[in-house]
C-alpha cells in the first residue's frame, strides 16, 4: 500500500479540520506541563508540591469525567470541545500571568488547575467520538493513526520549545503560549459538521446506567482500563512526578526538555508505524508495547543523565503511541457511536481514578524510602501488571474488524 492510500482519509474536510484543531491544541499541552512543574519549583523546591499542584488538576477531572462522557452522547461533541478548550485558555492566561508577574503562588496554580482539570472531563469523552463520527469504521484506523501522527509532532514540537522556554526564558511564556493554542483550536473546532445522531432523552442517572452496561459487558475493555488504572499511578508518580525533581538535582532542566522531545519522536515513530503497519491484533501488540515504559524508571534510578533519560523517553513515547492508537480503534471499531463517549469516560475515569493518590503520596514515600527504590520497585510492578493484562484471553485475541 502506497503512502497516497494510507493519507487517503485525510480529503474528508471535517477529518483535516480535526486533525489541525488536535495538533494545535496538543502543540501548547505538550509545553504546559513542563513549564507548570517548574512555575511551581520556582515558588517550592517540594516534590510534595508538585504533587499537590498535579493532583489539583487530577482530582477535578476524575469527578467531573462521568458528567464528560453523558454531555458529550447528548450534546455535539464539536461544541463541547469549543467551550471546554475556551475555558482552559483564559485559565492558562491567568496562570501566565501570574508567573510572569512573580505573583505565583502554590494555592493559586492549584486553583487555576483545577479548572483545566474539570474541562479536560469533557474535552476527552468529546474527542473519542469525533473521528467515528465523520468517518467510517474500515477508514478508522487509518483516520486515528493520521490523528495519533499529528498528535506526536505536537509533543515533539511541544518538547523541544518548552525546553528552549523553560530552560532560557522561563515557565510563564510557556504557559502563555499553551493559552493561545487552546484558543487557537476553539475557533478551528467551531468549524467542525458534525452529522447528527439519535441523543439520548431519558436522565442522566439512565444515561450513567446504560454506558455501564456497554462498558462491562466487554472483557477486554475493563481488564485494560484496571490495568491502566494501576499502570498510571506508577507512571505517573515516577516520571510525570518524580522525573522533573530528579532531572532538577542531577542533569538540569534543559536535559528534561530535550528528553521530552524525544518522547515526542518516539510517539511520531510510533504513529508511522501504526500508519503502515496495522495489527490484526492491536490490543495484544499495543500491551507487548507498554512494556518499554519500564526501563525509564531504571535509569532515572541509577543513571539519571539527558542522553540515557532522552533514549529511554523514546521508547516511552513509541510504546505509548502503538497502543494508544489500537486503543482508540478498538472502541471505535466495537462501541456503538451512541454510548462510544459515555463508554470513553468509564475508560478514562477507571485509568486515573487512582492517580491522585500516586501524586500526593510520591513525595512522602520518597522521603522515607528514598527516590532510587520507588523508581526500582515501580519498574518492577510495571512490568508485573502489564503481563497480567496481557494474558487475558479477550485482550490477547481482540482483533480490528476489516
Amino acid at each position: 500500500m502506497s503512502w497516497r492510500q494510507d493519507l487517503a482519509v485525510l480529503r474528508h474536510r471535517d477529518v483535516r479540520i480535526f486533525v489541525s484543531a488536535r495538533f494545535v491544541s496538543l502543540l501548547g499541552s505538550a509545553i504546559a506541563p513542563i513549564a507548570l512543574v517548574f512555575a511551581v519549583l520556582d515558588v517550592s523546591d517540594k516534590a510534595g508540591a508538585v504533587g499537590t499542584v498535579l493532583a489539583a488538576r487530577s482530582i477535578p477531572n476524575i469527578v467531573f469525567l462521568l458528567a464528560g462522557g453523558v454531555i458529550s452522547d447528548r450534546l455535539p461533541r464539536n461544541l463541547v470541545l469549543v467551550v471546554a478548550n475556551s475555558v482552559s485558555g483564559l485559565t492558562q492566561g491567568l496562570a501566565a500571568a501570574l508567573v510572569l508577574s512573580g505573583h505565583a503562588t502554590i494555592w493559586q496554580l492549584a486553583a487555576i488547575e483545577a479548572v483545566n482539570g474539570a474541562a479536560a472531563a469533557f474535552v476527552m469523552p468529546a474527542l473519542t467520538g469525533i473521528l467515528p463520527s465523520i468517518v467510517d469504521r474500515a477508514e478508522l484506523p487509518q483516520a486515528n493513526a493520521v490523528s495519533g501522527f499529528a498528535r506526536s509532532v505536537a509533543m515533539i514540537g511541544g518538547g523541544a520549545v518548552a525546553g528552549v522556554i523553560v530552560g532560557f526564558t522561563g515557565p510563564g511564556v510557556g504557559l502563555a503560549v499553551d493559552a493561545v493554542t487552546f484558543l487557537l483550536g476553539a475557533y478551528l473546532l467551531a468549524r467542525l459538521s458534525i452529522p447528527r445522531i439519535a441523543r439520548s432523552t431519558s436522565s442522566v442517572l439512565t444515561d450513567l446506567r446504560v454506558g455501564w452496561a456497554e462498558f462491562v459487558s466487554r472483557q477486554w475493555v475493563w481488564t485494560v482500563v484496571l490495568g491502566f488504572c494501576l499502570l498510571n499511578v506508577i507512571f505517573v508518580a515516577c516520571y510525570r512526578t518524580l522525573g522533573p525533581v530528579i532531572a532538577d538535582n542531577t542533569f538540569g532542566r534543559t536535559g528534561w526538555g530535550i528528553a521530552s522531545a524525544c518522547f515526542g519522536v518516539g510517539l511520531i515513530v510510533g504513529g508511522v508505524l501504526m500508519i503502515r503497519v496495522k495489527p490484526r491484533y492491536p490490543l495484544r501488540i499495543g500491551m507487548f508495547g507498554i512494556l518499554l515504559g519500564a526501563p525509564i524508571m531504571v535509569v532515572l534510578a541509577l543513571s539519571p543523565n539527558t542522553v540515557m533519560v532522552a533514549a529511554m523517553s523514546f521508547l516511552v513515547g513509541v510504546s505509548y503511541e502503538i497502543f494508544g492508537i489500537g486503543w482508540e480503534t478498538a472502541l471505535g471499531q466495537h462501541i456503538p457511536i451512541d454510548k462510544l463517549s459515555r463508554v470513553s469516560s468509564y475508560d478514562m475515569l477507571g485509568s486515573i481514578i487512582a492517580v491522585p493518590i500516586g501524586q500526593l503520596s510520591v513525595g512522602a514515600v520518597a522521603a522515607a524510602a528514598g527516590i532510587t527504590a520507588v523508581e526500582l520497585y515501580g519498574a518492577g510492578l510495571y512490568v508485573a501488571i502489564t503481563a497480567a493484562t496481557l494474558v487475558v484471553p479477550s485482550v490477547w485475541h481482540l482483533r480490528r474488524t476489516e
